[in-house]
This record gives C-alpha cells, sequence and structure tokens, in this order.
C-alpha cells in the first residue's frame, strides 16, 4: 500500500517551514482506496514569493485547521504505506518535522517518483512535475497546489509501475512491509486478491519473485494454486509469503507481460515458459510453376514465418480455414495428397491451380490479399483495446512488423502525438514468443480498434 502526497509549505528557513496544504491518496498500486486534502493553518507568516507560486494567502487559511488537529487523519491514512512524493526527501522532511514538534516520531519508508522517473524515462529534459507530466501526456490541474499535484503524482507512478518490468519498485515494497511477512496465510492472499484480468507475482519474504502467472480472473487462479496437491504447487505453497499483481484490462497484455517478465526475472517456478512457446509456423514459397503455396513447418529460426501456432493440430485447423475463406488450393497448400484435382476442386470451390487452369496472377493475387491482411511482417499499426478502468484505453505498437511495446492511454492526443506515444509505450522485447503472442490473439479474439500508421509516422 502506498500513500502519495505533496504538501505546500510557507518556505523560509530549513526546518522552519510551516505546512498551508496538504493532500494525501491511499493508493493500492491499482486505484485510490482513500484520500485526504486540507488547508492547514502554519501559524507563521507565508512567503510572498510562494503567495505568488501557490495563490495560497495567510487570509485563506485564519480559519483553517492547525497540524495538530490533522495529525491524527494523517498517522490514519499513511498506516502501512510507503510514503510516495515527487521528492519524497522533502515531503517526508516536512511531515517529520512536524511530527516531532507534537512529540510523535513520523517514521515511514519512501519512495521518490523524481528518482524513479529518472530511472524509468531516462530521456526526460526536465523531471519537474509540471514539465514531466505533460511530456508523458497526463492532465495536471491546480499545479502548485496540494491536491493538484498528489493526483498527478498518482498517475504518474501508476505509469511507473507499469513501465517497472524488472519488478523493482514492487519487490522492495514486499521485502520492506512487515505486515505481509508476518501473514503469509494463503486465506489472507487470496481474499485480498482481486477477481480482474492480470498478471500476478509470488514472493518469498525476501521480496524474491518465485512464480509469475497471469489470468483472467486472478483471484480464482490463485484458489488453484494453493488448492493443487501437485508437487510444484505443494513448494509454492510452503514458500510464498506475498502476492502482488498488476491489472491489464485485457488478456492480451497480460500475456505479453507475462511472457516478457518470465524472461527478465526467471522465476524458480517458470521453468516451462523459459521455452518457446510455439512449435510449428506457417511459411509461404513459390512453387516450380509460379503459383504461391502456404506450408506448415516446424518451428526454426532460418525461416520467416508469417504466423506461429502452438501445436500441429492448431496448424492445420487454422490452414484449411485460410484456405477455404480466400478460395486456395489443398492441393497446393499440402492439405490433400494427390496426383490430380484437389477436393475442393471436385465440389467447385478450386478454381484448378492444382491442375494448372487457374491463370497464376489471379491465385496469387489471393493468396498477397491474406498475406497484406494477417501478417504484420511489414505493419505499422496500433493495437487499441479495454485498459484497467472504463475511461482508459491499452495500446500495443507495431512498427515494422516489430512488436516495440505497449501502455495505457486516457485521452486521444496521447496515442495521436508521437512523442507522447513513445514514452508512455513500455519497451519489450520484440521476440519470437511475443510475436506468436499477438498473432495468435489477433486469430481468434476481436480488439476494440487497431489503426494503421502510415509509413511516415514511424516513432
Amino acid at each position: 500500500m502506498y500513500a502519495i502526497l505533496d504538501i505546500e509549505t510557507t518556505g523560509g528557513q530549513y526546518n522552519e517551514e510551516g505546512i498551508t496544504e496538504v493532500a494525501i491518496y491511499r493508493f493500492d498500486g491499482h486505484k485510490i482506496t482513500d484520500q485526504f486534502c486540507s488547508l492547514i493553518n502554519p501559524e507563521r507568516p507565508i512567503q510572498p514569493f510562494v503567495v505568488n507560486l501557490t495563490g495560497i494567502t495567510s487570509e485563506m487559511l485564519r480559519n483553517a485547521p492547525k497540524f495538530y488537529e490533522v495529525a491524527k487523519r494523517i498517522i490514519e491514512i499513511t498506516t502501512d504505506c510507503i510514503l510516495v512524493a515527487h521528492n519524497a526527501q522533502f515531503d517526508n522532511r516536512i511531515l517529520t518535522t512536524e511530527f516531532d514538534r507534537l512529540g510523535y516520531p513520523f517514521e515511514m519508508d519512501t519512495l521518490c517518483t523524481v528518482e524513479l522517473s529518472k530511472k524509468l524515462f531516462p530521456e526526460q529534459p526536465s523531471y519537474s512535475l509540471g514539465k514531466l507530466v505533460r511530456a508523458l501526456g497526463i492532465p495536471l490541474s491546480d499545479r502548485h497546489r496540494a491536491q493538484g499535484d498528489a493526483k498527478a503524482t498518482v498517475s504518474l507512478f501508476k505509469m511507473l509501475l507499469t513501465k517497472d518490468t524488472s519488478k523493482e519498485i514492487i519487490t522492495s515494497l514486499v521485502r520492506k512491509d512487515p505486515k505481509r511477512q508476518l501473514e503469509p496465510k494463503l486465506l489472507d492472499i487470496i481474499a485480498s486478491a482481486p477477481t480482474s484480468t492480470g498478471v500476478y507475482y509470488m514472493h518469498r519474504e525476501d521480496g524474491s519473485i518465485i512464480y509469475i502467472g497471469k489470468s483472467k480472473n486472478i483471484k480464482k487462479r490463485l484458489v488453484q494454486h494453493f488448492t493443487n496437491d501437485n508437487r510444484k504447487s505443494k513448494k509454492i505453497q510452503l514458500e510464498v509469503a506475498a502476492v502482488t499483481f498488476e491489472e491489464t484490462g485485457n488478456d492480451l497484455i497480460a500475456q505479453l507481460k507475462e511472457s516478457e517478465e518470465i524472461k527478465q526475472n526467471k522465476p524458480i517456478y517458470n521453468r516451462a515458459l523459459r521455452r518457446t512457446l510455439f512449435s510449428y509456423m506457417l511459411t509461404s514459397q513459390v512453387d516450380p510453376h509460379g503459383y504461391i503455396t502456404l506450408k506448415i513447418e516446424k518451428a526454426n529460426s532460418s525461416q520467416k514465418a508469417i504466423t506461429t501456432f502452438t501445436n500441429y493440430q492448431q496448424a492445420k485447423v487454422s490452414l484449411f480455414t485460410i484456405t477455404e475463406e480466400f478460395q486456395l488450393c489443398q492441393k497446393l497448400n499440402g492439405l490433400h495428397q494427390t496426383e490430380h484435382g484437389c477436393f475442393a476442386h471436385g465440389i467447385k470451390e478450386c478454381f484448378g491451380a492444382c491442375i494448372e487452369e487457374e491463370p497464376i496472377e489471379a491465385y496469387n493475387e489471393r493468396v498477397e490479399r491474406y498475406l497484406e491482411k494477417n501478417s504484420y511482417l511489414n505493419n505499422h499499426m496500433l493495437i487499441i483495446d479495454k485498459g484497467r478502468d472504463i475511461d482508459e484505453r491499452s495500446v500495443i505498437l507495431i512498427e515494422n512488423g516489430v512488436y516495440k511495446g505497449f501502455g495505457f492511454f486516457n485521452l486521444n492526443y496521447q496515442i495521436n502525438n508521437p512523442e507522447i506515444l513513445r514514452t508512455i509505450i513500455s519497451p519489450m522485447e520484440n521476440n519470437r514468443d511475443a510475436q506468436h503472442i499477438i498473432q495468435s490473439y489477433l486469430r481468434r479474439n476481436k480488439v476494440m480498434k487497431i489503426v494503421n500508421l502510415p509509413q511516415e509516422a514511424t516513432l
């Protein structure tokens, strides 16, 4: 759990500042669960430059509560949390100083979104909150007021969690959170899990990840893990101390995240998914007569695959569907072994390419139509689908047939602006597993929208 906050102060000498406004959002890594915002009477004058910056005047604070009157509420909303702020050292110092004046020891672990942004968004020209969130397409209202800045920091932190594919932030949280370590009971873990789609991470007490999985219903999948009596499940049940998760909004992003992060983190109990996800592929070649044929082959790295399949039966069913949809020849595609015309020609569904009756150009035009429609080898496109919230969408970027990564957006201008789109996309490895996941998903599922990008729009 995180307490994301912003504080406005009177300015003045070091450790003599007073708080004029505070906003705190309690955030579980996915949604805001509680919030507190209030003006504070600092009982000291405000520096003129601060008045000009924030618009907060002494007159506005005359009837505001003093810090001791809101201290209890601040303790309640930050209990069992990691403190998150943009320049966390400053906000933590100000809070600690105010509580010191009350004789209360206020000690919290902190995460700084400035430092995290420098690591995860390394090429930004500025890391001031205003300029950074503008560059990332995050709305910011009431700049230099606590509530506006804190709300923008929540959105920024949510984006940082998505970008953190090595899971350093979550691993650090589990390691620092004593409550998680003292209550590793499986029923407690299940009770706190969501029923939504996403990726989940099983941790030991030291925070290290021992298993990564994905599910359309995370809670249901954890029940299966913790009630199975096979050898691997029993080992996981003994070692797991906490489960964290990331909602993805749809199964395609979940599959891509799971595949990438297993390869990156190499959890001890994910041996199976470290291997390639597919064993067969569809290729094309020109036969001696000039017809373009489609062929199922065992997967290998020496040939370019049009698309890939988990097993031979899946590949064969798919090729039959392609052959029928585009009125291709079963014999040329290796689906009917014969010296004469194929079965489809006998029932007038093949135009005779199998016996060299159909003109080569006419037949090849239909094959090319299939290749253009179903292969993204040379495509520039955005795959738009559901996001984690009702007003959010996910986006997958393909450039020149290369999978670049995924991200989430709320506003259309974020994906229509190439500079912002490049920033919100979490870069991912363009390996053959990722290509297989995307191609297989698009074959079997509908997405909200596919936006074809012109070649000159390449990022």
